[in-house]
């Protein structure tokens, strides 16, 4: 097969798809890899890496996209790309298509095979391809809210570790999955008062045992939620409902319980953000202000340190690159059920629920498409 590798351009993106240690194996295992010239530049990985380990390259993006059968991306494609996709064609890379009414019509209109990393789901419910940047960005959410805590960024002027004698600043994460988790890891470390919530008891209770002492656990009800956002000075937004539009938890009215300078960094932001308020904002202008609460919505977070972040997704996403490459779509997906998850959208059809009732499109099963266009 032929896997094409075009350079990202959503605004302040540096990752790459793939790494030339990736395309070695891709290439060893028999496919042919084309890249666009410097699309690994922004994660340090040089031309001369990807042509020694056996790649093509191709000057623009637009012969990347021709030529190739499957597309690996790291970001959704965005307004300039969506003329390029084709029918038949495989594109591999995070879509987050119900925060984007627009993409998916472009994808469904354009007859692709869209095959979601973030809907990649194992039988134990785990998302193996969303896990490493979801802990990327758990762990980059409490250095940028504590970033932006500081008085000359507008914020509190709160210290998150405190020192002794000053109590240490309150770091608030609305969700307990990888992102909450890797969250509290950091504000833990740092020294901060820290508080986690979920609906799912057992997850608490999980929680509970693992973190350290300057952990707490608390179950989420609006009631509580707005109790606590009183005196934290960072807010966490870290809820994930997979596939599907993140459930608004904190509400526009909620902001007047704040104190002016709180920071608030909604990580589901690319999945339509768990706060009322929140829009996309990216790394050069990362933060507003509303109601003197600031707000930071960077949709690519793991984009800001693309070495690691290229190298872990990399790592995450070959496996399943070289089994679609070697396979074919239709018989890799049939073959495993986590993969199989990760259909959203295949030839004008929406195959995977939450899109559908994001935009109340019609929903095909997903066993209707993979067994191809009958043959006559």
């Amino acid at each position: 097969m032929i896997i094409g590798v075009p350079k990202e351009v959503k605004p302040d993106e540096y990752r790459v798809a793939v790494t030339p240690a990736g395309a070695e194996m891709l290439v060893q295992a028999g496919h042919r890899l084309v890249i666009e010239r410097g699309a690994g530049l922004g994660s340090g990985f040089t031309d001369d890496f990807y042509e020694t380990a056996g790649a093509t390259l191709r000057d623009g993006a637009d012969d990347v996209w021709d030529e190739a059968e499957m597309i690996m991306k790291v970001k959704e494609p965005i307004e300039p790309e969506w003329p390029r996709m084709r029918e038949g064609q495989v594109v591999f890379t995070y879509f987050h298509f119900a925060a984007s009414d627009e993409l998916t019509r472009a994808v469904i209109h354009s007859g692709a095979v869209a095959i979601a990393y973030e809907t990649v789901e194992l039988p134990t419910g785990e998302l193996p391809l969303l896990t490493p940047m979801s802990e990327i960005a758990g762990r980059m959410a409490v250095q940028e809210g504590a970033k932006y805590l500081e008085r000359p960024q507008g914020g509190l002027g709160v210290l998150l570790g405190g020192v002794p004698g000053v109590l240490p600043g309150k770091v608030l994460i609305l969700g307990g999955g990888v992102v909450g988790t890797n969250a509290a890891k950091v504000a833990a470390g740092l020294g901060a008062r820290v508080g986690i919530m979920d609906i799912n008891l057992e997850r608490l209770r999980y929680l509970d045992d693992v973190m350290p002492a300057n952990v707490h656990t608390l179950f989420s009800t609006r009631y509580a939620i707005r109790k606590q956002v009183e005196d934290a000075d960072v807010i966490i937004g870290a809820v994930l409902v997979t596939g599907a539009k993140a459930p608004s938890l904190i509400t526009r009215e909620d902001l007047s319980l704040m104190r002016p300078g709180t920071v608030i960094v909604d990580v589901a932001v690319d999945q339509g953000g768990c706060v009322e308020t929140i829009r996309p904002t990216t790394h050069k202008e990362p933060v507003y202000t509303v109601d003197e609460v600031i707000h930071y919505g960077v949709a690519n977070m793991p984009g800001g340190v693309p070495r690691t972040s290229t190298l872990a997704l990399t790592n995450a996403t070959l496996p399943y690159a070289v089994a679609l490459a070697s396979r074919g779509w239709r018989r890799a997906c049939a073959a495993d059920p986590a993969l199989r998850a990760g259909v959203n959208v295949a030839g004008g059809k929406v195959t995977h629920a939450g899109v559908s009732e994001a935009f109340g499109l019609d929903l095909t099963n997903v066993q209707d498409v993979l067994v191809g266009p009958k043959v006559t």
